[in-house]
């Protein structure tokens, strides 16, 4: 019997990238943005969700994707990495999806543009290629205390 995992599905932009709903706390409209200065370029700032401050990562910028500016459509996917809560903002949360794990497979050293580091897979789907991200991988040791000293400014 397969075993499925549901995976949040997410766009950057027009490509659907997916990460596993255990990895979630909330998915959260775009908000103001306090902007914290001499931080990475991908650090926006931060804000306040559900009573935490959270620092904000533009996932494109992180990726080193083009930029665009956001939508009405973005997001902010609030998620813990390394027992912090952070949110990524993503062009679009599009649905919540069970994916066969057998269907899963490594992924090439680039993918659509991300280093091989990101990307905990690739899943062939009736949609197209869907890219799995490591979200553990997203940040390295550095960057997790850079934001913890932004969560403390």
């Amino acid at each position: 019997m397969a075993e499925l995992t549901k995976h949040i599905i997410f766009k950057l932009i027009d490509q659907p990238y997916g990460v596993d709903v255990n990895q979630i706390i909330s998915i959260e409209r775009l908000q103001d943005i306090t902007e914290v200065p001499r931080t990475s370029d991908f650090i926006k700032g931060i804000t306040y969700i559900r009573g935490e401050t959270t620092p904000i990562i533009d996932l494109k910028e992180r990726l080193l994707l083009d930029q665009a500016d956001p939508t009405e459509n973005s997001r902010i996917l609030v998620v813990n990495i390394n027992n912090m809560q952070i949110g990524l903002i993503v062009d679009a949360a599009t649905e919540v999806k069970d994916i066969d794990q057998d269907m899963i497979k490594p992924a090439p050293p680039i993918i659509g543009g991300v280093k091989e580091t990101f990307v905990k897979g690739v899943a062939n789907l009736e949609e197209g290629l869907l890219i799995l991200l490591d979200l553990e991988m997203i940040i390295d040791p550095n960057e997790t205390n850079e934001l913890k000293e932004v969560i403390e400014a």
